[in-house]
């Protein structure tokens, strides 16, 4: 069980550090890597911040392991555990833009929407294909 939890804890981390540093990565490459800096409180902040999201998604994602509970409903759970927090941690960072209005508030949600079905398809398809491999090899 204490293995488990500090597989989840790191990949959480990883995860949410890679995500956050691609959409760092995107922010460069949209405004000109030239023209953008990030002071290093904001490195330090999209760092911890990224981690602990990451913990969220992680650590929310145990509840697949409950068979009692409908598919529907565990990835209920777990999505909203995690945009929970994302968007708790969001606003406190100041990464989502709160003072300009619905219209940033709402292609924000979108986008961080998107990439978190795009990660948890590419979760769901991996750990789909080690069953699959797992059961062939029982099988055979």
């Amino acid at each position: 069980m204490k293995v488990d939890l500090i597989k989840r804890l790191a990949m959480g981390a990883f995860v949410g550090c890679f995500v956050v540093m691609l959409v760092m990565v995107f922010i460069s490459l949209d405004v000109g890597p030239s023209n953008i800096s990030f002071p290093g409180v904001d490195v330090i902040n999209a760092f911890l911040g990224s981690i602990v999201i990451g913990w969220a998604f992680s650590l929310s994602g145990m509840i697949y392991e409950r068979e009692d509970i409908a598919f529907p409903l565990q990835v209920i759970f777990q999505m909203g555990i995690g945009m929970g927090v994302l968007f708790a941690v969001a606003v406190y960072l100041k990464w989502m833009p709160t003072d300009l209005g619905i219209g940033p508030i709402i292609t924000w949600m979108a986008i961080a929407c998107v990439f978190a079905v795009v990660f948890w398809f590419g979760f769901y398809i991996y750990y789909y294909l080690v069953a699959r491999d797992l059961n062939n090899k029982l099988n055979s």
